[in-house]
């Protein structure tokens, strides 16, 4: 199952670094851990008439963490916020079920998809989005 788990591609996201740096003076910034295996992501979000800029994060944790805030970093930019509640859905019912909604945005998703069935690790693929949505909450309370 490791080799499933740890496919090129995955390895390639994680190593890959996007978006891996701390924004200066962004609109919001959360910090998530996962106490079980000491994952821990803060994510930086800057965004601009509804729609994410950009985004920073610094992961300290296992290379699904690394990959999944990477595909973050990669793809939410320039999306609005009910795209960014989508994305975060779909990747819940992704290590849920272990399906994906039809399209092409969702196409490089499915590298995430042997992570359906090493249930221990979903959440190490989760943390990242999870700090994503506590980000825009936290931009909707200000």
């Amino acid at each position: 199952m490791s080799t499933a788990l740890y496919q090129d591609a995955l390895v390639s996201l994680a190593n890959s670094r996007i978006g891996a740096l701390r924004l200066q003076c962004p609109d919001a910034s959360v910090r998530v851990d996962n106490p079980l295996c000491g994952d821990e992501v803060t994510l930086d979000l800057r965004v601009r008439s509804g729609t994410v800029e950009q985004i920073g994060h610094c992961v300290r944790g296992c290379i699904l963490c690394e990959a999944s805030a990477a595909w973050i970093a990669s793809h939410a930019p320039g999306c609005g916020v009910s795209e960014i509640k989508a994305m975060a859905g779909a990747m819940r019912e992704l290590m849920a079920h272990g399906t994906l909604p039809e399209g092409d945005q969702w196409a490089q998703a499915g590298v995430f998809s042997p992570v359906h069935q090493a249930k221990s690790r979903r959440r190490c693929v989760l943390l990242a989005f999870e700090a994503l949505e506590l980000a825009l909450a936290e931009l909707e309370q200000q």
